[in-house]
């Protein structure tokens, strides 16, 4: 039980994380609407989110946990100690000279991510922007500490904590919303004030559960000494590849951003809060099995346990086709209903509705790749081979923007996410077929049954989320909020039943997949 109930509480406080989000969104959307200004904030906040994923959360963590997970089981206590602060302390050196010429080269840096603000006619928003990028680029270092001490507290399997802090992020945004934008003279800049008191948050209740653990880092100035370290250099040169992998990934992000600028004005908004719906089912299932299957894969990477290590993969590739595939069809056929019903309210107009709308049934072809990417790239980070994801990555990144020559002018902004999404698809049909010609993944026993018990609760989901989408005028019900809230609510009540009841009437159990068996 104990995998499922760690992964249950990492998509438990996610989930909280996730609708505390929704909640910063719709207060949003509600204040600011789908315009120039809302723009400029979301593209001066991507720039600090693209150096988290790429530094911190991405890159970092690839190479962190799998050798810190090594170092635990083979050295003693207090070399693991020595090893957590040089790898504190370099990591702090470094992200604060990026954070201080982030915060110098904010013109250049904005104006590379979103050109086409760069307009006589939107200096406005491109001022904005390069505001807001120098009060939020500090976020880097804060969570580049965050993604260290979430590394160290998974690895010790303390799954909770990390969990737990975006909601803190969340909450003093929709703080800083409330209470701060009247004092300023352009009010979404108190979203950015807000992000920053959200790092420091997370940084702080962090660094408490490190000191809990006895393993809070200890900073000197030897960053020399640090350096010299034979082990923390073994992170530090497997974090190259991995930053260029997740590099790959985000400068895919720059390039779609930057094409959004050019084209309607609000399609940055409208693809942010699309993002934040597709995000719902890549957290709670995708990032929460990938947190949990990593140290559990390096660790039986290092105990040369090939058969734990497949039963891992099987057990998280079933329980992503079980709940990825219904999310999609959710996304894909009541994308209506979610967009209108959460933020169709203030300053968002039917037109940013229908726009939005588009967007995420767009995202909704490759959720099931983004979903299986989270499980399938760690299988090789866990075993320390962080090239094979990178070269597959890179070649995906060049497909994708080779789709959105074709999918951009046909579909406008659902293009850049149909793009993503079918790069993602593609991007988990190689892994996975790399991991089987490799004999590193073979499925095991029961994978035909398991197929024919989920398709006819599939198709019955299916029918029942068209008929919410076609008999229900979702936009038309603006003046009658809380009826609107309602009808949602018994849609998704009516789906949970029309799938859960087939998969238990076709003989699915909880027990089936407590633990990888």
């Amino acid at each position: 039980m104990g995998l499922l109930k760690s992964a249950a509480t990492v998509s438990s406080f996610t989930l909280l994380s996730r609708i505390t989000g929704l909640a910063r969104d719709i207060l949003i959307a509600r204040t600011f609407g789908a315009g120039p200004l809302t723009d400029a904030f979301w593209v001066a906040f991507r720039i600090p989110n693209l150096l988290r994923r790429l530094f911190a959360e991405g890159a970092f963590s690839q190479a962190f946990v799998p050798i810190l997970g090594n170092a635990r089981k083979n050295n003693s206590h207090d070399e693991v100690r020595t090893l957590l602060d040089q790898v504190a302390l370099l990591l702090t050196a470094i992200l604060m000279l990026v954070s201080l010429l982030g915060i110098l080269a904010a013109p250049w840096v904005v104006s590379l991510m979103a050109s086409g603000l760069r307009a006589a006619e939107r200096q406005t928003e491109f001022n904005a922007a390069i505001w807001m990028t120098r009060m939020m680029f500090p976020y880097i270092l804060c969570m580049s500490l965050v993604a260290f001490a979430s590394g160290v507290l998974n690895t010790w399997s303390r799954f909770a904590i990390p969990a737990f802090t975006p909601i803190l992020l969340n909450i003093s945004m929709i703080g800083a919303s409330l209470l701060l934008s009247s004092y300023f003279e352009t009010p979404v800049y108190a979203l950015a004030v807000g992000v920053m008191i959200g790092g420091v948050l997370q940084l702080a209740v962090q660094w408490l559960a490190l000191h809990r653990l006895g393993l809070l880092p200890r900073f000197s100035l030897n960053i020399r000494g640090a350096w010299q370290n034979s082990t923390v250099q073994h992170i530090m040169k497997q974090m190259i590849p991995a930053i260029v992998g997740v590099s790959v990934a985000q400068i895919s992000l720059l390039i779609n951003t930057n094409i959004a600028t050019w084209l309607t004005p609000g399609s940055v908004t409208w693809l942010s809060f699309a993002d934040r719906l597709m995000e719902f089912p890549t957290a709670l299932l995708g990032v929460a099995l990938g947190t949990v299957l990593l140290p559990k894969l390096s660790a039986a990477y290092a105990g040369d346990s090939t058969q734990q290590y497949q039963q891992l993969l099987d057990w998280g590739l079933k329980l992503i086709i079980l709940f990825g595939l219904p999310c999609a069809l959710a996304l894909a056929l009541i994308a209506d209903a979610l967009v209108a019903s959460l933020f169709h309210y203030g300053e968002f107009s039917s037109f940013d509705v229908a726009q939005t709308r588009t967007a995420v049934a767009a995202y909704s072809v490759g959720l099931l790749g983004l979903l299986a990417v989270k499980i399938l790239a760690p299988a090789f980070y866990a075993r320390q081979d962080i090239r094979t994801p990178v070269r597959i990555a890179i070649v995906v990144l060049i497909l994708t923007q080779l789709l959105n020559v074709v999918l951009v002018p046909a579909f406008a902004h659902a293009g850049l996410a149909l793009s993503i999404g079918i790069g993602a698809s593609i991007n988990a049909l190689v892994l996975l077929t790399l991991l089987h010609k490799r004999g590193l993944y073979r499925p095991g026993p029961g994978w035909g049954l398991f197929i024919a018990r989920v398709l006819p609760a599939l198709l019955i989901l299916g029918a029942v989320l068209w008929a919410g989408s076609h008999y229900i005028d979702w936009t038309a019900l603006r003046a009658q909020p809380a009826v609107r809230l309602l009808y949602l609510l018994g849609l998704m009540f009516a789906c949970a039943i029309s799938y859960f009841v087939p998969l238990l009437l076709c003989g699915f159990r909880l027990r089936h997949f407590t633990r990888p068996h």
